[in-house]
């Protein structure tokens, strides 16, 4: 991939000028970061030690975690440091790496939310057969199913990118290396590589789009007819924090990746990026244990076992 361009290396932007507010930014981010790690941490720990949350929901969850770990960790990470130390310079393979980790990332993401979508539709609208629908069996092979997915079209879409040849300029507009931004660079013909994120962006996201959109209003009708409001409250607090985090994620990756034609400015590309890249991984840990009783119960007892093992 090398050999087909003329670029040895690229240069990445700055969260912000001058440099008091870069730096201002980039601690900003830095404890987002470290905020979504622990309590993406705190999840993973909670569900794996407490035995009553093994459970497909929980299962899931705990892998939606550890996933947005790692999103979260492919960009904000060696943005911060190059903000701190104004270092811009990323090599070709480096560059190439994120862009096939964000891909990745992002399309497990997407494919985790909808099995999400699945596995709560299956709970409210089918719960005498959700034991043997979503057994643990089917769980695993879901996620597997996503992960082998996911690698294809990432591995597919960061070849074809490379592929290209970039001799206009090799100053990306974006904190992180990310495909619009390089096929803008890019000196040969990307009507191809546009094509195949239009194909991808119709059959996976759009099918997954439509797949969580058919779950909830099923599970909508559903609830409504359930006689306790007690009950409508504990799904609906269930469902529409999924909801929420499905469709801000959507909605900023469709417009970074589908907006071609024309130029934005550097603020404006570097702020929506982060609205598919950093704020679900963020807010997925803080809405889900915020709005989920057995979430808080099993933190409050990892918590006491570690503080205060001999009370336990």
């Amino acid at each position: 991939m090398a050999n087909s361009t003329l670029v040895t290396e690229f240069l990445l932007e700055f969260f912000a000028e001058p440099r008091e507010l870069r730096l201002l930014l980039s601690v900003l981010f830095l404890l987002v970061y470290l905020g979504c790690l622990l309590g993406n941490l705190t999840i993973i720990i909670a569900t794996t030690v407490d035995k009553t949350l093994n459970t497909p929901m929980y299962f899931f969850l705990r892998n939606l975690s550890i996933l947005d770990m790692c999103y979260v960790s492919v960009t904000i990470p060696n943005a911060c440091v190059n903000s701190f130390t104004v270092h811009q310079n990323i090599s070709v393979p480096g560059c190439a790496a994120q862009v096939f980790l964000v891909f990745f990332c992002a399309c497990i993401e997407i494919l985790l939310l909808t099995v999400m979508a699945q596995d709560r539709y299956v709970a409210i609208c089918k719960p005498l057969l959700y034991p043997v629908i979503m057994n643990h069996q089917v769980c695993v092979q879901m996620l597997l199913a996503s992960l082998l997915s996911s690698l294809v079209i990432a591995s597919v879409h960061t070849i074809k990118t490379f592929q290209l040849s970039f001799c206009h300029s090799n100053i990306i507009p974006q904190i992180f290396c990310d495909t619009p931004s390089l096929l803008r660079l890019s000196c040969s013909d990307t009507f191809n590589n546009k094509l195949l994120i239009l194909l991808t962006a119709i059959v996976v996201s759009g099918s997954c789009f439509t797949f969580i959109v058919i779950s909830y209003v099923h599970i909508l009708s559903t609830v409504l007819r359930v006689p306790v409001k007690g009950e409508r409250g504990k799904a609906f607090s269930t469902c529409v924090p999924h909801i929420i985090v499905v469709s801000m994620f959507l909605s900023s990756g469709a417009y970074v990746y589908l907006r071609f034609p024309g130029t934005s400015d550097v603020v404006q590309e570097i702020t929506i990026s982060v609205f598919y890249t950093v704020f679900p991984p963020f807010l997925n840990p803080i809405i889900y244990s915020l709005r989920n009783k057995q979430i808080k119960e099993a933190v409050k007892k990892v918590t006491l076992r570690m503080f205060f093992p001999r009370r336990i």
